[in-house]
């Protein structure tokens, strides 16, 4: 069954300029999804959907294909990640070619690996009731006992919770903001890449990083080099 993977990355970056093309630990950052999805061997097209000519021009030199630019519309800061992958969907449609699975990839995704992505495959595969796989890790500290300010003042969000033992707390997941794998009939249907019955795909913590500032880029970064310079520092 025919899959693709899009890698979607928009040319207006404004928190961290150029951040999809960004040097991470030696080499444009784009490059980590791009070497993953072609190492993972799961896809028939492995492509990125840019409006920029030279994050266009940098992710066909690590081998990913650019058949078109993305469109002014899916451009702006409003357009949503389903409008990206449908329009990529359709022009692909318009050539002959269709897929039954998608893979959406982030640019600014270090962390996803060849073995993350086929794991996310079998799962999905292997799920007839299933629209699409989500990564997913833990909160590091249980949200449930969450603070906020009311009159300068902390309070708990949920005081019921006040007492509580951390391990007796329902465990939370948080999106890994790393990849989704979902059914293309699901995507078109719902205009979602989670549709109604997604399954996790549990990452470790120290394999997720959110990256939306300069603070969060050198975190990734110094996660990054900790896992690949210990002894046995693969990511799985």
């Amino acid at each position: 069954m025919n899959s693709i993977a899009i890698i979607t990355a928009r040319g207006g970056s404004k928190r961290i300029p150029r951040k999809n093309i960004k040097d991470f630990c030696g080499k444009p950052i784009i490059a980590y999804s791009i070497e993953a999805a072609l190492k993972s061997e799961l896809f028939d097209e492995v492509m990125v959907s840019t409006d920029d000519e030279e994050i266009a021009e940098i992710s066909k030199k690590y081998g990913a294909k650019v058949p078109f630019m993305r469109s002014k519309e899916n451009s702006n800061d409003f357009a949503t990640t389903e409008d990206v992958l449908i329009e990529v969907l359709e022009k692909y449609k318009k050539r002959g070619k269709s897929f039954t699975y998608v893979c959406c990839i982030y640019p600014t995704a270090p962390f996803v690996t060849p073995q993350k992505l086929i794991a996310a495959k079998e799962l999905l595969f292997n799920s007839p009731s299933a629209d699409s796989i989500m990564p997913v890790t833990t909160f590091s500290f249980p949200p449930q006992r969450g603070l906020i300010i009311k009159n300068n003042s902390l309070t708990y969000m949920y005081p019921e919770n006040a007492t509580k033992r951390s391990q007796d707390l329902e465990q939370i997941y948080h999106d890994c903001g790393q990849f989704y794998y979902c059914k293309t009939s699901s995507l078109l249907k719902y205009h979602d890449v989670i549709g109604i019955n997604t399954l996790p795909l549990i990452v470790p913590e120290s394999e997720v990083q959110d990256i939306d500032n300069v603070s969060d880029w050198n975190i990734a970064e110094m996660k990054f080099n900790l896992a690949h310079n210990s002894k046995n520092g693969k990511f799985t």
